[in-house]
């Protein structure tokens, strides 16, 4: 497993939450959780020439998350979170910053070289730089059954056209969305009538994917593979925050699967990963050793 590089791609940022700002975007959440599962991750972003990008290079050195992180002459990053009566986040992301132009380098070709699996977002596709930033790491990696490329779609106040929808879905292996993306992907593309689960097949089906990762809130989660569901409640806890879940989620299921646990067990990881973020405020709680130890656990048995 030390050849095994994890990289999260696109947005680092400051999420201004009530109680004050933490770091967040998916990438960063994504990439800290797979590190805490033993795994070489790196986030790739970019931040400004400010007192603010500093602080999330800080702030990064502290977790000993190792990073490509490009300085440009853009604001850092940041968003208001606002949370509802159910500590479910609304966002206002602020637009023209710094991982809005994440510079495509000699450093990072090289870097997609090596990564066994990244996770990247619709989010950071909404300026061209990053965009292509993005493409052109998604096929500089070398292809194989042992690569994995993450699309967790995050459709925000409409930072998203068809078109990048369909280009990541075509480029991906593994799509990861939730049940009000998924309605609103099914509009787009025009099979609105139908049940979640025939829209999972249809999408596994139409884009050749390996998984499809349905996430449903307190309905539970599905995992699709071609002739297979896999399906986990969603366990009961007391929500602090569900800032930064999904990101954990996708987290855990990658190192779980990166490790060669089965679609189910990974899946259940994922899950139980996901229900103790919540318990916390922030996207970046560190994980109790316990959790942290199943998926080594499992491999040892």
């Amino acid at each position: 497993m030390n050849n095994t590089i994890v990289v999260g791609m696109g947005e680092a940022l400051w999420d201004m939450l009530p109680e004050g700002k933490k770091i967040g975007g998916a990438p960063a959440n994504f990439a800290y959780h797979v590190s805490q599962f033993g795994l070489d991750s790196r986030v790739v972003s970019a931040v400004g020439e400010d007192e603010l990008g500093m602080e999330i290079l800080k702030n990064f050195r502290e977790k000993k998350l190792n990073c490509m992180i490009e300085t440009v002459p853009y604001p850092t990053g940041t968003v208001q979170v606002e949370l509802d009566a159910n500590g479910v986040p609304c966002y206002d992301i602020r637009e023209g910053v710094a991982w809005d132009n994440i510079p495509f380098t000699p450093a990072l070709e090289g870097l997609a070289r090596q990564t066994r699996a990244v996770c990247f977002g619709s989010l950071a596709q909404r300026s061209v730089i990053s965009r292509e930033t993005i493409n052109r790491f998604l096929d500089a990696m070398p292809g194989g059954e042992d690569r994995y490329k993450i699309f967790d779609i995050n459709l925000r106040q409409g930072f998203y056209t068809k078109e990048i929808l369909c280009n990541s879905m075509r480029k991906c292996n593994i799509l990861k969305i939730n049940d009000e993306e998924l309605v609103t992907v099914s509009r787009m593309f025009g099979y609105p009538g139908i049940d979640l689960q025939d829209k999972c097949w249809i999408l596994l089906a139409k884009y050749n994917l390996r998984m499809l990762i349905l996430t449903c809130g307190v309905n539970g989660s599905y995992v699709f593979t071609p002739g297979e569901i896999s399906f986990v409640e969603t366990p009961k806890v007391e929500v602090a925050d569900t800032v930064g879940a999904g990101d954990s989620f996708t987290a855990a299921f990658v190192a779980s699967v990166l490790k060669g646990l089965p679609v189910a067990e990974a899946h259940r990881i994922a899950v139980e990963t996901s229900a103790f973020v919540c318990t916390r405020h922030g996207a970046m709680p560190a994980l109790p050793d316990s959790l942290k130890r199943k998926t080594d656990d499992r491999v040892r048995c």
